[in-house]
């Protein structure tokens, strides 16, 4: 095993939620990501779908249990001494897929913590030569820093879910109606109201987002924002593009993710002359999807690009049937949504 340290961290990620161009819904869920040598630990895996086991939305008696699993100060929950790095986002099951790897102490006074041998596994053993990821770890890391990231989790733990809400401004009620019950389809809360004044700083400050919808006049949207700012609320502000709930999720969900640029897989998106514009900062799916309002303002939906994509920047065509008239382009990645309209 190598001498050699890596460094550990933490830092706040997020699987963007959604509703698919099939109609299936993605849930939102906010965790804790592993941050190893300043990069996030997930984006050395394949282009996987999932978050650690350090979740927003778990009860805080698991949450710290699982701090502590990972502290080694709790059982590991898996055979040989492995334990859940990352897991599927819909649900807890094993049989869903998790990556796991051994976590022990090593060192000439055992104060260091090693993660090592991970493995994707769907049942009690892992078959580290079949379905082991060769070429990641082991990684070594000192224990006091270490023992510092993680307890901090346990003296201040995650922000709670109540920042997963959303606050719908708009004059299309059945519109703002719709795109509420979508929202918390997908875990994340939203309450519909044409006024914030006189509502209690405390309540204000529990948003993570405001969206107007296009009929909102500026004056009622300035208000709104000095509402805000009195009560010391850091939230981001969502001028809806279109009627289109997929549309409006998308762009709430991107507005939801504060992380920094380095910490997300899909930095960059814009829509112009018949093709798309992304950059991506390491190796994912890309998926596109085009909406577009005809002259009845009747949506259209097209799937327009689907594909594995390297670090850079990349132009893609497209389909002028998919992108002629008012229309706009939801990216998705692992982990994140872009939204940009069509310019012409």
């Amino acid at each position: 095993m190598s001498a050699e340290y890596a460094t550990f961290g933490l830092a706040p990620a997020m699987r963007a939620g959604g509703v698919l161009a099939n109609g299936d819904y993605q849930v939102h869920r906010d965790f804790v990501d592993f941050i190893v040598d300043g990069r996030p630990l997930l984006f050395q895996l394949s282009d996987l779908d999932a978050v650690s086991p350090l979740a927003a939305d778990i009860p805080p008696a698991i949450f710290t249990h699982h701090v502590k699993s990972l502290l080694l100060e709790a059982e590991a929950p898996l055979a040989e001494g492995r334990y859940i790095i990352y897991g599927c986002p819909e649900c807890e099951g094993l049989e869903c897929g998790a990556v796991t790897a051994v976590i022990e102490h090593t060192g000439d006074d055992g104060d260091d913590y090693v993660w090592r041998d991970f493995a994707w596994q769907t049942e009690e053993h892992a078959d580290l030569e079949l379905n082991g990821y060769h070429g990641i770890g082991p990684f070594r890391f000192r224990g006091a820093a270490y023992r510092a990231a993680l307890g901090q989790l346990l003296a201040d733990p995650v922000a709670p879910a109540a920042r997963r809400r959303v606050l719908l401004i708009g004059a299309r009620v059945a519109v703002l109606a719709k795109l509420a019950a979508a929202l918390r389809t997908i875990g994340i809360g939203a309450d519909i109201t044409q006024d914030a004044t006189g509502v209690p700083p405390e309540e204000l400050r529990a948003y993570g987002a405001v969206a107007f919808g296009r009929a909102v006049e500026e004056r009622q949207r300035d208000a709104v924002r000095r509402e805000f700012e009195r009560a010391g609320a850091d939230v981001a502000y969502v001028d809806g593009l279109a009627p289109i709930i997929p549309l409006l999720v998308a762009q709430i969900e991107s507005a939801l993710d504060r992380g920094p640029e380095e910490q997300r897989r899909l930095t960059r998106l814009v829509a112009a002359d018949g093709e798309a514009g992304l950059e991506v900062t390491s190796t994912c799916r890309v998926r596109i999807t085009a909406y577009r309002l005809d002259r009845l303002y009747r949506t259209h939906v097209h799937e327009v690009f689907d594909d594995v994509l390297e670090p850079g920047r990349h132009r893609v065509p497209l389909d002028p049937r998919a992108t002629k008239g008012e229309s706009f382009l939801v990216a998705r990645a692992t982990g994140g949504v872009l939204v940009a309209p069509m310019a012409r």
